[in-house]
């Protein structure tokens, strides 16, 4: 069973219930609010959208091999409602993610590693176990 086999919201779902029981990885008390990006008019309704967006990097990390906070905010970009003028697209916050790359570093899910050009933060094989079991408890 690997992530590539099960649907992808109840992936993410799943590994967020899971990383509500991992220690390091904590809703910090600014996380209340701040929005995910610049795009955003206001915070985030859900109460537990840090784990969820914790397993969401997890899981785009997993895939996408050495990925920096850069092209990590390019994946979480939203469009701005600019009135009546065109919208615009913005990239997500780059506090969040990489808060949240630090606490999943600090849970030993991820480590930062270099493959020849591309450098970045990698899945661990113990990251690599824990989303294979999410992705089992799912089937």
């Amino acid at each position: 069973m690997s992530i590539y086999d099960v649907d992808t919201n109840e992936l993410i779902e799943k590994a967020a219930e899971a990383l509500k029981k991992v220690e390091a990885v904590k809703m910090p008390k600014w996380a209340v609010f701040v929005k995910t990006g610049v795009g955003k008019e206001r915070p985030p309704e859900r109460q537990d959208w840090w784990y969820t967006r914790a397993a969401s990097v997890l899981r785009k990390i997993y895939i996408d091999g050495p990925i920096g906070v850069s092209k990590l905010r390019a994946k979480y970009k939203s469009k701005a409602n600019m009135g009546h003028k065109p919208e615009r697209v913005y990239k997500g916050s780059g506090k969040v993610i990489r808060a949240i790359l630090q606490q999943l570093e600090k849970a030993e899910l991820i480590k930062f590693a270099e493959k020849g050009l591309h450098k970045g933060r990698i899945i661990t094989p113990k990251g690599k176990s824990f989303l294979d079991k999410a992705c089992k408890e799912l089937k």
